[in-house]
């Protein structure tokens, strides 16, 4: 999945993105490029969207809101996120410390949905959670905007308790920013699975996109995935089964954005097995990891698609807490091109923590990949999906964490690594906890999150990289009643607060570009 960030000086990054680069010479020099390495800073502003999320009549829908303290950050800033159908951008209800009274905003304990077109969050300052309710099957997409202070490593967390009925359980997913293009493979058209996919435009203008399906023996036509437009400020939702007549165990979605851009998410509902948001998959590559895999799970099922002209072999191991090892049966993988591979792993965690790392056996192809999860057994069992991630990179969060219930599990699926995992202030109080942990390469642990002292309501968790890696990580939240094994898992990719921007010598006289 593409992303789009805009850095604090958007002036100087774009002219680096057309150019390639921004160097500059004095008179009399002879035009030698200088090479300085470029600054990071935080980023201005940035935008979230949630999926509308659920139609059931039972479903209770948290959003956290959580913006880490960032170096360098304006001391100023808000957000805003409200109901997709007023339109984004909308300037009533910001929140935050407003940029000329510095006044802080208020949460939105009330429990506004966003259907009166007041904001369902209104964040305070960096550092504190807040947290906003809606109820029932009228739940609205979202869209949001953070700016200044707010803007660098803004998250939205969206999870939704449904009692009963298909697609019961814990429905959970990071609001993802707006692009072009998404990947999601494990949805599927097969009977007892309603999967629908989500799309949301934070734009005044229309958006239009094709949705493509894949299974196991390539594209299933449909010409109804052609051309959707997508309203400004809008949002829509399709029933896969009704863009082809074909059942399908394992179906790749593959979303793309002609014109505008979108958030997309699919919901994948069973009628067995309850439901979850699949979101979207790293971008593919020839290597990835799918990171988190619950110890307690008690069927995995791994699904592949490679969208090139050729075939792809992976290697299969599973980092977990001792070592990497390989999956008895299932060394490696086929992937047959424009083709979507679904391989049942079974009990694979056998009570461990672990991640599964996917490596060609020899030439490299680019690959997407996620797996779906069974945890419980018999009329117990509950479902979850879990997508190939980006690494944490410099820094990676994950809202709505609660005293009990929180598993963070961190694998190093290469390189021994560093990190540092900070827990912020609860929503309703508590002071931030900090803890480092060293992983080793090739393993996978489940830390040892550290809690607010004092508590008060759920709590972020930011994961920063200190040394070696890269570093991949998850979080597990399972559902309050023991006795159900509802639960959701939420990858952490690097969360883009800060962007590269190139330095310049002070003498601006000679613009030097790169020949046509």
């Amino acid at each position: 999945m593409k992303r789009t960030t805009l850095s604090l000086f958007a002036g100087a990054a774009a002219l680096a993105a057309v150019t390639g680069f921004a160097a500059v010479s004095a008179p009399g020099d002879t035009g030698a490029e200088t090479a300085e390495p470029a600054a990071r800073l935080p980023v201005e502003r940035t935008s979230l969207l949630c999926p509308a999320p659920s139609a059931s009549d039972l479903a209770e829908t948290t959003y956290t809101s959580f913006t880490p303290v960032t170096e360098g950050a304006e001391k100023k800033g808000t957000a805003t996120l409200t109901a997709a159908a007023d339109g984004a951008g909308a300037e009533a209800g910001k929140g935050g410390e407003d940029a000329e009274s510095g006044k802080d905003g208020e949460d939105a304990k009330d429990g506004n949905d966003g259907k009166d077109g007041k904001p369902v969050l209104r964040p305070e300052a960096p550092g504190t959670p807040v947290t906003g309710t809606a109820s029932g099957a009228d739940a609205p997409a979202l869209t949001g905007t953070a700016e200044g202070s707010h803007a660098p490593g803004w998250t939205v967390q969206q999870t939704t308790e449904v009692a009963a009925g298909t697609g019961r359980g814990l429905l959970g997913l990071n609001c993802t920013a707006p692009d072009t293009e998404f990947w999601f493979p494990g949805a599927s058209t097969a009977s007892g699975r309603t999967d629908y996919v989500h799309l949301t435009n934070p734009d005044d203008s229309a958006a239009v996109v094709d949705i493509e399906l894949y299974g196991k023996d390539g594209v299933l036509k449909s010409t109804v995935g052609e051309g959707v437009t997508v309203p400004p400020g809008g949002g829509e939702s399709l029933l896969l089964s009704t863009l082809t007549d074909v059942e399908q165990t394992d179906v790749t979605v593959h979303v793309n954005v002609r014109s505008g851009r979108l958030g997309a998410a699919v919901q994948a509902l069973d009628d067995k097995t309850g439901g979850d948001w699949l979101t979207a998959a790293a971008d593919p590559a020839g290597e990835l990891v799918v990171p988190g895999i619950p110890a307690d799970a008690t069927a995995v099922r791994l699904m592949l698609f490679t969208p090139g002209g050729s075939d792809a072999d992976l290697k299969v191991r599973l980092a977990s807490p001792s070592g990497a090892i390989t999956p008895a049966g299932h060394e490696t993988v086929h992937v047959k091109a424009g083709m979507t591979t679904g391989v049942d792993l079974g009990e694979v965690t056998r009570g461990e923590a672990g991640s599964l790392v996917l490596t060609p056996t020899s030439g490299s192809v680019p690959v997407v990949a996620a797996v779906r999860v069974v945890r419980g057994k018999g009329g117990e069992q509950e479902s979850a999906f879990i997508p190939a991630s980006d690494p944490v990179g410099a820094r990676a969060t994950a809202a709505e964490n609660r005293a009990k219930g929180t598993t963070l599990s961190v694998t190093a699926p290469d390189r021994t690594a560093k990190v540092e995992v900070t827990a912020s202030a609860g929503t309703e109080g508590g002071t931030t906890a900090t803890k480092t942990f060293t992983i080793e390469g090739g393993t996978t642990q489940n830390v040892e999150v550290p809690v607010p002292a004092g508590l008060k309501g759920t709590y972020a968790l930011t994961v920063e990289t200190v040394s070696g890696g890269p570093v991949y990580a998850a979080r597990t939240l399972t559902g309050e009643d023991e006795d159900v094994a509802s639960f959701t898992v939420q990858p952490l990719p690097d969360d883009r607060g800060t962007v590269s921007v190139p330095k310049a010598e002070q003498n601006l006289s000679v613009l030097q570009q790169p020949p046509a």
